[in-house]
């Protein structure tokens, strides 16, 4: 996928909140800052009111898009059981009442997940996390095993088939390639009550991507947070707390 710019400096910032919008946000890097673990990861809980607020007004058009699975959201929001969600890069889904759940892990990610918590023990502050059919790596607290922890993930992948190791700024998801914050912003928009509305798409990272150019290919709003090159995304806010002000969260509950 060809990115469209290059420089996200030079790219304006979205528009305010509007009726007809289809709105999909991405939540670490995007509505909250990056945790030095997932764990971590704490929501004012003003900003989980302002998003139900947000649903209500869009009548239930908003949706997090995120790599989390929906249990985890469902902790970090718990005021917010009535938005839609798409976990686990869209291996699994709530949209009103009906709910996809994400396909059997194979025995070997259980047997890598062993693995690479070995690891953890010889590299204090590195994360490892095992979500369903998703195993994620990450070392934001232990810069030092970024190289053996990539070593790790592409050795692991011809013992998964089916499975993709996408590399980030401080981690590693290793997860099937049904995975895809793309194809599930396309569902949602394909049923209500997304269907007919302008979709808009919030997100800091490279696996937000494929969410871009699906909102792009639907005349829609490509939000990128952050700064980085090679982004299909139009539009730009420099970080989470300019994300929270877009959205109309309250001044005290933005820190």
């Amino acid at each position: 996928m060809k990115a469209e710019s290059s420089d996200s400096r030079y790219r304006p910032g979205p528009p305010p909140l509007q009726s007809d919008w289809a709105l999909f946000l991405d939540v670490d890097g995007c509505l909250l800052e990056h945790a030095a673990t997932p764990g971590q990861a704490r929501a004012p809980a003003a900003l989980g009111r302002r998003l139900c607020a947000i649903a209500q007004q869009l009548d239930g058009a908003l949706a997090l898009v995120s790599g989390r699975s929906i249990a985890a959201l469902d902790q970090l929001f718990p005021d917010c059981g009535a938005v839609c969600i798409a976990g686990l890069h869209g291996l699994e889904r709530r949209s009103g009442t009906a709910r996809a759940d994400a396909p059997a892990p194979p025995p070997a990610l259980a047997r890598l997940g062993r693995e690479a918590q070995a690891m953890a023990e010889r590299y204090p502050g590195i994360c490892i996390e095992l979500h369903g059919p998703c195993l994620n790596l990450h070392w934001r607290g232990a810069p030092q095993a970024a190289t053996p922890l990539a070593a790790f993930a592409d050795a692991a992948l011809p013992r998964l088939p089916g499975y993709a190791a996408h590399h980030g700024a401080h981690g590693i998801e290793i997860r099937p390639t049904a995975a895809d914050k793309g194809a599930a912003i396309r569902r949602f928009l394909d049923e209500p009550p997304f269907r007919g509305r302008r979709p808009v798409f919030a997100g800091d990272d490279v696996a937000d991507e494929r969410g871009f150019a699906v909102v792009n290919a639907r005349r829609g709003i490509s939000v990128l947070v952050g700064e980085r090159d090679d982004s299909a995304a139009r539009h730009a806010l420099p970080d989470p707390g300019a994300v929270r002000r877009w959205l109309g969260v309250p001044a005290e509950a933005r820190a």
